[in-house]
């Protein structure tokens, strides 16, 4: 992996390069910053640059390549999956296929989609004490190579405690020639004895400039439409991504927002209980991420009657449903219709009956569409 596949983060790049060139790499970095600012892109493309510094740097290519590097160690959380006995404590080494396919389709990925790879129903996803101990075994031995050992620990907060105090340990006594590198969404959540031995790089939104001109260069969009996702992507290329999905959940929020709105104005309560049946066999998560996307193309919608394009964030798709329905968002009814969203986004946080939180709110809707 190269630093051009990091989209943008140009100062956190050369920062990263002067430590190499200057010979001051720490034992220990910690990658923060929002989702999608390319934390693990720029943790990656570093540990390929630390593993380059050989006396034959060609010799490494093929396994940077393929992410099969003998010193390259990643780390990250785990479920426990049906079949392991109780006595078991998951590592990394046992999904390591999973991780191998999710690495090699790129180094932008969520949690959502891992747990999706570790066929996840509703365990918790840590990083347990097992893996720490695996991990150091790992560490002690030299190096394969003759160089770095790095060691990638993804969302290092998913540690339990125990998990927590053996890499501290290993931190404050790291093996000869190792390098860690920790990526964090969350490094509040961290031990501050942990955090105190690492020298934090901090990732920033990613400019709206710089996605638009990595979508027509990387993905070959047409600038009219890579200006349309880059806008919508808030400084996100994981969200650029996910918007160039033509199958991405956003597709189908739209498609329940447009039968909801459809229905509601059309006063067919028999619709309505189908769609609210509909929606209730999703997920709770999958639910709140539903009436999150609502209440944006409600906002979205009450703004495109401005005609103010600047105002707007919507794709093609969402754009050619508000150009009829935006004035029925209007001064008279936007706010409560924004107040129920979120009542029922938090009736959904709070495990209540899916099907009454939906049908009570798609019933109300007829009343808040017929408000000018």
């Amino acid at each position: 992996m190269d630093w051009n596949e990091v989209i943008g983060q140009e100062k956190t790049k050369e920062r990263l390069k002067g430590l190499l060139r200057d010979g001051r790499v720490p034992h220990a970095l910690l990658f923060c910053g929002p989702e999608g600012s390319g934390k693990m892109a720029l943790a990656m493309a570093f540990a390929c640059e630390l593993l380059r510094q050989h006396p034959n740097p060609a010799s490494q290519e093929a396994m940077l390549r393929q992410w099969q590097h003998p010193d390259l160690h990643f780390s990250f959380p785990t479920i426990k999956k049906t079949g392991m006995s109780a006595e078991h404590q998951p590592i990394s080494d046992d999904f390591m296929k999973e991780w191998h396919q999710l690495i090699t389709d790129g180094s932008y990925f969520t949690m959502e989609k891992w747990m999706a790879l570790m066929g996840a129903a509703n365990q918790q996803a840590i990083i347990t004490a097992a893996e720490s101990d695996e991990l150091a075994r790992k560490l002690s031995l030299k190096s394969s190579q003759g160089g770095y050992k790095v060691a990638i620990i993804w969302q290092p907060e998913r540690m339990n405690l125990a998990s927590a105090n053996k890499i501290l340990k290993l931190l404050e006594e790291p093996p000869q020639q190792t390098v860690f590198l920790m990526v964090s969404e969350t490094p509040e959540k961290l031990l501050e004895t942990i955090r105190s031995r690492t020298q934090r790089i901090d990732t920033r939104i990613i400019s709206e400039e710089i996605i638009r001109q990595a979508l027509i260069d990387k993905r070959g969009l047409e600038p009219e439409q890579a200006h349309r996702v880059a806008r919508l992507a808030n400084g996100s290329w994981l969200k650029a991504l996910d918007t160039l999905n033509a199958d991405n959940e956003n597709s189908e929020f739209l498609e329940k927002f447009m039968m909801l709105m459809r229905t509601a104005y059309a006063r067919d309560v028999k619709a309505l209980k189908r769609w609210t049946d509909d929606v209730s066999g999703f997920g709770r998560e999958k639910q709140r991420r539903m009436l999150t996307y609502f209440s944006r193309m409600v906002r979205e919608n009450f703004m495109y009657n401005f005609h103010n394009t600047d105002l707007n964030y919507m794709s093609i798709e969402e754009e050619q449903f508000s150009r009829r329905f935006a004035p029925f968002i209007n001064e008279a009814n936007v706010i409560e219709l924004s107040e129920l969203l979120e009542l029922a986004y938090r009736d959904i946080g709070q495990n209540a009956n899916a099907k009454i939180v939906f049908y009570d709110m798609s019933l109300k809707m007829i009343v808040l569409l017929l408000k000018r």
